[in-house]
């Protein structure tokens, strides 16, 4: 029964093929592998308006999380409203090169991302156009390290629950980050860290719940050591550098997350020195709130984004 559920659910949306369904949506996508400086394969993807872009729009996925299910729903929208977006299944994730989830150093993803970012905007197709960035969870802090690392690279960011901080409520209690960070110095790959399932803390709609779970491409192992070390290394770096960010930029977090804490995205909107930022906070919204909510607030979200992304195309014109 597992397998017959599998095999009909193809993609998120169903057992309608990649094209077809991206015709019937009214976009064009493409998919490829990229070879980055070091040496690693990223599989990637863009999801193209029918007409001239707006925009282009760089896309990075959260933990465990890749680019060819849910995550899809939100470029597949964002093409629809005119504007080009690409993203990259980062290293250990969804069909990229490495150890499934595992992450030892989140600065060379930042280059990886930087890399393949820049080769899309040396395209003469998407010459001159506005270029944003887009993060959801640990997608949003790896955005935020990509703007540390190229300051007047990108025309805005949209932040996504960003993992500034990780919730108290997901991340272990003492001793245990103490007793961790020693066991990875040796067993840096073991996935033995204990953690509550973030799918079931992370999508309100049951039925959602269910779509989620389905994806062959997401990673339903314990944390790896030296992916959690390295996730507390960079929250801590950034909740100490939220003051140095610069760029434009819409964080938008539900009260009801119990995976990142809005409370740092409410330090991230008062303490960044960027002369334009906007916060949006939805009451009892959770963590995935661009696919697990009801359709309702998924579209309060998504217009919220896109009303900010006309606004700075508009200012750029």
């Amino acid at each position: 029964m597992e397998e017959d559920q599998q095999q009909q659910n193809l993609n998120y949306w169903g057992s309608i093929p990649e094209e077809e369904y991206y015709t019937q949506q009214g976009i064009k996508s493409t998919k490829s592998n990229y070879n980055s400086p070091r040496g690693l394969s990223f599989f990637t993807r863009s999801w193209i308006p029918s007409s001239p872009p707006r925009g282009i729009i760089c896309m990075v996925h959260g933990y465990g999380n890749d680019i060819s299910w849910t995550f899809q729903a939100t470029p597949i929208f964002l093409a629809q409203m005119g504007f080009a977006c690409f993203a990259l299944d980062i290293q250990g994730h969804g069909r990229s090169q490495g150890l499934r989830a595992y992450v030892p150093d989140v600065d060379l993803v930042v280059e990886d991302c930087l890399s393949f970012f820049n080769s899309i905007k040396q395209d003469p197709n998407f010459e001159n156009l506005p270029c944003f960035l887009y993060g959801e969870s640990m997608g949003g802090a790896i955005c935020l390290l990509i703007h540390f690392a190229q300051p007047v690279g990108f025309d805005g960011a949209i932040l996504v629950a960003p993992m500034c901080q990780i919730s108290d409520n997901v991340k272990p209690k003492w001793p245990i980050p103490q007793i961790l960070t020693f066991l990875a110095r040796f067993f840096p790959t073991l996935p033995i860290v204990p953690t509550q399932d973030l799918l079931d803390k992370s999508i309100k709609v049951e039925e959602k719940k269910t779509v989620a779970n389905h994806n062959p491409m997401r990673y339903r192992g314990k944390p790896r050591l030296g992916t959690v070390i390295e996730l507390l290394r960079i929250t801590d770096y950034l909740s100490k550098k939220l003051c140095d960010v610069k760029i434009p930029f819409i964080v938008l977090h539900g009260s009801a997350d119990v995976v990142t804490d809005p409370n740092v995205s409410k330090a991230l909107y008062e303490q960044a020195k960027s002369e334009d930022k906007t916060i949006k906070i939805y009451e009892g919204m959770m963590h995935s709130l661009l696919f697990g909510e009801t359709d309702e607030n998924i579209e309060i979200v998504r217009q919220d984004i896109v009303i900010w992304l006309s606004d700075k195309c508009i200012v750029r014109e």
